[in-house]
């Protein structure tokens, strides 16, 4: 910044002022491409643009010329909030009906029909039945892993639902599970069966980091602070996510995997995901799909 040029003006005048350097050192490169003579100053309220009094009123000429041939993007949409005000009811629900079929399924043991049928075995995926990577979210091996999987997703799908409505946050959920069980089948390519809804609980985890991390953005943040609801769920992954002996840790990370995505592209639908008909739409989506691959895995 050429502070010479500046001093042969009678008076300073200040063009922009703000809290970030970054948007006035782009102002002032502007100026500067423009021949002009522009002053970058820090003080108490933050930074300053100044030009020569002579030069302002060029200045502000090919500031507008530049904000006109370079718009600012406009803002993504804030994030879908308090879409389904009875949220913790509908997870529990979900959580209900996950025991009442464990009731119905008995827990795994060799020959069980419905773990011959449904269980996510990664060579019968990549063999054609890819629906075992939905079946396989509602089976469970014994009494103790419904009863974790049902608390742990009560809690996570009730932060997904009361953010996407119960519709679209089941349907998301369910993709979420469904997309780590896939995933998983196919890192492992080989002898390898994976039962349990643990997968959609990481899933649901995943959507909401990936929520978060979209409304951090809307919110201006930018590097590290940005993507700290995606730490936190790997942290919580650490330490909820690796325990147990016969714990699929890839499963788990992977849902969170898929979850990320879907829940930030989501988000980005803003209040467009709370209309009725496309509520109605996703459940009864998620709804057919778990029926149509509970269909063709029992034919």
């Amino acid at each position: 910044m050429d502070e010479e040029a500046l001093a042969r003006g009678s008076e300073a005048v200040a063009l922009r002022r703000a809290r970030r350097r970054a948007s006035i050192d782009e102002a002032a490169l502007v100026l500067e491409a423009s021949g002009l003579h522009p002053l970058v100053t820090n003080g108490p309220d933050g930074f300053a643009l100044l030009v020569p009094a002579d030069e302002a009123a060029a200045a502000r000429e090919a500031l507008a010329a530049f904000e006109r041939e370079n718009p600012a993007p406009a803002p993504a949409p804030p994030p879908p909030t308090g879409l389904d005000p009875v949220a913790v009811p509908h997870a529990l629900a979900v959580s209900a009906a996950l025991v009442a079929f464990f009731v119905v399924t008995g827990v795994r043991r060799a020959g069980a029909p419905w773990f011959e049928r449904g269980a996510a075995d990664a060579a019968r995926i990549l063999g054609g039945e890819p629906w075992r990577a939905i079946t396989a979210l509602t089976l469970h091996a014994d009494l103790a892993h419904v009863v974790g999987n049902a608390v742990a997703g009560a809690v996570f799908c009730a932060g997904v639902f009361r953010a996407f409505g119960f519709g679209a946050g089941a349907l998301l959920v369910l993709l979420a599970g469904a997309g780590g069980n896939l995933w998983n089948a196919a890192l492992r390519a080989g002898p390898h069966e994976v039962v349990g809804a643990s997968t959609a609980v990481f899933g649901a985890l995943g959507v909401l980091a990936g929520r978060a991390l979209v409304e951090g953005r809307v919110r201006g943040l930018r590097g590290r602070a940005a993507f700290v609801p995606v730490a936190a769920a790997l942290a919580l992954l650490a330490m909820i996510g690796t325990e147990g002996e016969r714990v699929d840790v890839w499963a788990h990370g992977l849902g969170l995997a898929v979850g990320v995505p879907l829940g930030g592209g989501a988000a980005r639908l803003g209040p467009r995901l709370a209309a009725p008909a496309l509520q109605r739409a996703a459940g009864a989506l998620a709804l057919a799909l778990l029926a149509a691959s509970w269909s063709l895995a029992l034919r």
